[in-house]
């Protein structure tokens, strides 16, 4: 009977963060419609990242995981899930795909950096999500950039003035959001 009521309570557990990564694959997007497109560069500015860093923080690594590959798979089959409502897989190869795939490791990253942070006390936990949300923009830029770089034939300096230092103020206002609502947020989603 103990088993039964375990098994049963994992299964409820499972589901519920299997509709968490797709409502989380729904809020990057949404997060990537929200998007300022800048004259020097095919990037974008955009709010996706953030959702990235929260589907990790909040839904562990496998979850945030699944929640990214959700969103590159609908973009992927032609859903306007990307940044100015765009989608298909051209999308993924483009010049931006890079970031796009950089979306799945980043979130594993937080996921796995943040784990833990609930039960710490806040000040150890705070420093311990803000690093955790760094690595994963990092790891994030560093797709983005290698992948950029491939497909423009851009030389590392041209990389960094095009898809990194636009982008480094915007997005540690995004990992201050994402520390913020992670610490708030972690004890509602884990409530079963």
């Amino acid at each position: 009977m103990v088993n039964e009521k375990n098994a049963a309570a994992n299964h409820a557990n499972k589901t519920k963060f299997l509709i968490l990564a797709g409502m989380f694959a729904a809020v990057t997007a949404v997060c990537s419609w929200l998007n300022i497109p800048l004259p020097f560069t095919p990037v974008p500015i955009n709010l996706a990242l953030l959702a990235v860093y929260l589907a990790g923080g909040l839904l562990g690594a496998k979850y945030g995981f699944f929640s990214e590959l959700i969103y590159i798979l609908l973009g992927a089959i032609g859903v306007p899930v990307f940044a100015g409502f765009s989608g298909g897989f051209g999308c993924i190869t483009g010049a931006t795909g890079g970031f796009i795939i950089g979306y799945l490791f980043a979130a594993v990253l937080v996921g796995l950096l943040a784990s833990g942070t609930e039960t710490m006390p806040t000040k150890r936990a705070v420093v311990r999500l803000t690093l955790a949300c760094v690595t994963g923009m990092v790891c994030c830029y560093a797709f983005g950039l290698v992948w950029y770089m491939i497909l423009t034939g851009t030389d590392l300096w041209a990389g960094f003035l095009a898809c990194v230092f636009p982008f480094l103020p915007g997005d540690f206002i995004k990992i201050v959001l994402a520390v913020i609502l992670i610490r708030r947020l972690k004890p509602v989603v884990n409530r079963s």
